[in-house]
């Protein structure tokens, strides 16, 4: 497939520039990808699809205040956009300056810590940080907005931009799909008995690359941290075993949760054609376009995606293409907020499992 099938006409006004003033205000647009028939909701409906034994699996990963703005050694200014967190002491981070930073080279933060270029390996800069990385990004770092939300991050933008799930550091951007769920809709989900389960997929700012090459087979996914806990495998296989769909909240959840398919499979074809999979964690490169098998998940929601986009594919793949262009068009059409702090999509796979 060429990259230009996954184009569509976006106006602007219709990127989001804030959230809705409560989370479950936006709308949500039902769309079957076996029939291709769409119908329009309010989030707070949410409930309204899933039945007692469903399973959601959620990304609880936290958004760090991963953008820096510093001062080199030689004066210059230099923002700093961290990627991925690697240990205490040292970061992976896309670097912009009039001049690019050399190896050794020091950047200084405004409160008093330092950073230091040890390497580069392409677009990425491996960083020392004087200082414990999380205490500084907590200190002087801001929350990385998307770069298609064309204003400051706001003091609320720490809190609006951040699953009320959230829970272990490590993202650059956020799960959007769970921008969606407050406190309440999450206690009355469970009390209808519908299951939960988190897994952990660190987003990072790959997520926002453009394909560059028109064969999209060519195209090579950024790579990015993936854990699944014990209790979620778990939560998988009982979901199976009583009937109930399993649905991913966001793209980062199904794509942790295909990924531990592929390497349950790698062990263990028959579990893997059950829809089990194994507990574990480890990096994901997974790209997910029209022609994947999907092993685990049933049912997706999201929310709509930048044209020519690796995760438009992968919606694309999920509920088919012909299917998702006639829902993004009515989309367009409706007046439906796109992106980060859009509206959602609840997707039926186009196909069964397995």
């Amino acid at each position: 497939m060429r990259l230009s099938d996954f184009d569509y006409n976006l106006p602007d006004g219709l990127i989001a520039q804030a959230p809705c003033a409560d989370r479950r205000d936006s709308r949500l647009m039902h769309l079957d990808g076996a029939s291709g028939a769409v119908s329009d909701h309010r989030f707070a409906q949410f409930g309204q699809f899933f039945k007692p034994g469903d399973l959601l699996v959620f990304n609880d990963t936290r958004v760090i205040k991963a953008r820096l703005y510093g001062t080199k050694d030689t004066g210059g200014k230099v923002e700093v956009m961290v990627e991925r967190v690697l240990d205490t002491r040292r970061a992976l981070a896309m670097l912009r300056a009039s001049r690019t930073p050399k190896i050794g080279q020091h950047i200084l933060l405004s409160n008093g810590a330092e950073l230091s270029v040890l390497s580069r390996e392409n677009d990425l800069f491996e960083l020392h940080f004087s200082e414990d990385v999380f205490e500084v990004l907590d200190q002087c770092g801001q929350i990385p907005l998307p770069p298609y939300i064309e204003r400051q991050a706001a003091l609320a933008d720490e809190s609006r931009y951040q699953t009320v799930y959230a829970r272990q550091p490590g993202a650059v951007a956020a799960p959007t799909a769970g921008l969606h769920f407050d406190e309440t809709m999450i206690e009355s989900l469970q009390a209808a008995s519908v299951h939960m389960a988190y897994v952990t997929l660190h987003v990072g700012a790959g997520t926002f690359q453009p394909v560059r090459d028109d064969d999209i087979d060519r195209h090579v996914m950024h790579q990015e941290w993936y854990r699944v806990p014990r209790e979620a495998a778990l939560a998988v296989q009982r979901a199976r075993q009583r009937g109930g769909r399993i649905c991913a909240i966001g793209t980062t959840s199904l794509r942790a949760l295909e990924s531990a398919a592929l390497e349950s499979a790698a062990l263990d074809s028959a579990s893997s054609l059950a829809g089990e999979i194994l507990e574990g964690d480890g990096e994901t490169r997974l790209f997910i376009r029209p022609g994947f098998r999907f092993r685990v998940v049933e049912r997706l929601l999201t929310n709509f995606h930048l044209p020519r986009s690796t995760l438009l594919m992968l919606v694309s793949a999920f509920a088919g293409l012909d299917a998702v262009r006639r829902a993004y068009g009515h989309a367009v059409q409706e007046q439906y907020r796109f992106f980060s702090y859009g509206d959602a999509m609840l997707i039926e796979a186009a196909v069964g499992n397995g």
